[in-house]
């Protein structure tokens, strides 16, 4: 079980391949020191930071982010290397915090290479620190341990590198600092680094496994302007460690007479990572932010040619000889075509990625394995029940309006760090959607089902355990495909006793597990506890929930994950509007999804408005039947 951890309390590593996650509430720079026994750091050539991200066992991400991954391997330090401090830093030259004191308390996690929390620890009564080392693994009598630090400095990082005895802390700290905020370098008037922008991976995906960018990355090749800055050039918004299928320069035309210069094929698997799952994660979350980043160049583009053609326009209109004179319309017309053209050469450039992303989609698509395929592919024709839990899942597609034919599946990790809601209240809904409120609430619980029938699928037989409260049993058509394959832990709970008992049950769980885990017993819970992770969808709420059951929900969706209750709640906010201000705690503690296309969901990088659609079943299709008649027949076998 994971152990929470308090400042300066210690946990042994059981793994050495580690992945250590990072949160804060703003972007923060992310870095990893390596130290000697006396924790002294022996120059800048053993700092893992932004501008020189990878060292011999770290690799910590490129941008300051909100969240970051950073992938450890400590088997493959230097042997002289005895601490591993992983560090913190509110970002200079911004107009974010000064002070770790202002914004939410950053949290730091430890997981082993299949997704297992090991540790966690939040960092908790700042002030003005503005670095901080979070945790540091270090290695006692070959062993390696974590230990929870939560060492702030006012001074910020120049203080926290001159700490670990850097001679030269304030020239490194400046470096640090300028890789991530290099100042204006767009000719149109757009900052590569947003507010909430970080690399390819930053979560849902913070890719702590990037490798580095090919010099050859292509950039949107729109001339600037005569009255553009200098000292940038065009943006390139594709991603900078994420290798291009560019196919190489010929060495001589003699030795290759026949070269069209067309990209390489894309190669499914072609991200890295320790596992084809996990190389398959990334790699569609590099797909994910290239969509976001060359669509953000292409509307930051069209953007400044509106803008210099209503600036040429109003430069016109300014002298009044020009404005009745002849040649109003040939400038009006010249600013037209200059624009026209600044346009179509964005859109031609949009185009070329998006072709090449619909090809890298055709080809892996069909290479996912069941928990990120959709429920139409083949990889679900041959489904058996797994052995090992996956590291992620499929929650749907993302689309943006310039790129419609194009899907990138929505993946997350498991387990869920946050729960869902479902939201079956009204939503923007395309044209003939729904006809009435009805229906779309039917969708809505339709939604969690498939949602937890995939769940079950990839979870090795017996280690998930879904239960249901549906007070109204309005959701009695929807829950038949888990309810007539038997794989429910209970029959759904109905009424305001049934809501009760499972409350009850689920919150003993939570406490009990918490409990053994703060005792360093974590295997000595009693035996009519259920050791399995617990999934609860709540149907309809707060129908049939009293301001007791409403604590005890707000405490599972607070608690549960960490001890692994989670949450599905299908619901129409509306309907909560009673009890005002109460539970809006809790709405902000999930993640909300929706029965249909809906535009609520923002991508880390440039904060887009993507287009979520959830992952249905298709009309007709008997696959989900299927496999949960696999999972019953193994759920069966493991009682």
């Amino acid at each position: 079980m994971t152990a929470e951890l308090v400042r300066g309390q210690n946990h042994p590593l059981p793994q050495v391949r580690l992945e250590i996650r990072l949160s804060a509430g703003v972007p923060v720079l992310a870095g990893a020191t390596l130290g000697d026994e006396n924790g002294t750091v022996h120059g800048p050539q053993r700092v893992a930071h932004p501008g020189a991200p990878t060292l011999p066992g770290v690799e910590v991400p490129r941008q300051a982010a909100t969240e970051h991954r950073l992938a450890v391997d400590l088997s493959a330090v230097p042997e002289a290397v005895h601490r591993v401090g992983v560090f913190l830093a509110l970002p200079t030259g911004t107009t974010g915090p000064l002070r770790f004191g202002a914004v939410p308390a950053p949290r730091a996690a430890v997981h082993g290479p299949d997704g297992t929390e090991i540790a966690r620890y939040t960092v908790s009564g700042l002030d003005t620190e503005a670095a901080l080392i979070a945790l540091e693994l270090y290695r006692r009598q070959g062993a390696w341990k974590i230990r929870a630090m939560g060492q702030g400095y006012a001074d910020g990082l120049p203080a926290l590198l001159a700490d670990q005895g850097l001679p030269e802390a304030d020239t490194l700290a400046a470096a640090i600092h300028g890789t991530t905020n290099p100042g204006p370098t767009a000719a149109y008037g757009h900052d590569t680094h947003r507010a909430n922008g970080t690399h390819r991976a930053n979560d849902a995906v913070r890719n702590p496994y990037d490798t580095p960018a090919p010099e050859n990355a292509p950039a949107l090749d729109i001339p600037a302007p005569a009255d553009a800055p200098t000292f940038g050039g065009p943006i390139d918004y594709s991603h900078p460690r994420r290798p291009r299928h560019t196919a190489p320069p010929s060495p001589t035309p003699a030795a290759c007479p026949a070269s069209d210069g067309q990209p390489a094929p894309p190669v499914a698997g072609d991200a890295v990572g320790w596992s084809m799952e996990e190389r398959l994660y990334n790699q569609v979350w590099g797909m994910f932010e290239d969509l976001a980043r060359t669509t953000a160049a292409y509307r930051s583009a069209v953007d400044f040619a509106d803008t210099r053609l209503e600036k040429e326009l109003d430069q016109a209109l300014a002298d009044p000889r020009a404005r009745l004179g002849e040649g109003n319309a040939a400038v009006r017309e010249a600013a037209q075509i200059r624009r026209d053209q600044l346009a179509g050469q964005a859109r031609a450039a949009l185009d070329r990625d998006l072709a090449q992303l619909t090809a890298e989609s055709e080809v892996v698509e069909p290479a996912l394995p069941p928990a990120y395929a959709r429920w139409d592919s083949p990889a679900w024709h041959g489904y058996r029940v797994p052995t090992d839990p996956p590291m992620a899942l499929r929650l749907g597609d993302l689309h943006l309006p310039e790129s419609l034919p194009l899907r990138v599946p929505l993946l997350v990790r498991l387990p869920l760090e946050h729960g869902l809601w479902i939201d079956s209240g009204a939503t923007a809904m395309p044209e003939g959607s729904f006809a009435d409120s009805a229906a779309l609430r039917q969708a809505a619980m339709e939604t969690a089902v498939a949602l937890a029938a995939r769940l079950l699928a990839v979870h090795p037989a017996g280690e998930l355990a879904v239960r249901v409260i549906d007070p109204a049993g309005a959701g009695t058509r929807a829950l038949w495909p888990l309810t007539g394959a038997g794989v429910l832990a209970a029959p759904p709970a109905t009424g305001a006793a049934g809501v009760t008992e499972v409350l009850e049950q689920l919150t003993r769980r939570v406490d009990l597990v918490q409990m053994a885990v703060r005792g360093g017993a974590a295997g000595s819970l009693p035996d009519d506890v259920d050791t399995a992770r617990q999934l609860l969808i709540v149907n309809d709420f707060p129908h049939g929930f009293d301001d007791r059951a409403i604590t005890r929900l707000r405490y599972l969706a607070d608690e549960g994950p960490a001890v692994g209750v989670h949450l599905v709640l299908v619901a129409d906010r509306a309907d909560a509007a009673a009890y005002g201000p109460l539970l809006d705690p809790l709405w902000r503690s999930l993640m909300r999804l929706t029965p249909v296309p809906d535009e609520h969901l923002a991508d880390p990088w440039v904060g887009h408005a993507w287009t979520y659609e959830p992952a249905l079943v298709p009309v007709g299709s008997r696959i989900v039947e299927q496999v949960l008649g696999e999972v019953a027949a193994a759920l069966i076998k493991h009682k």
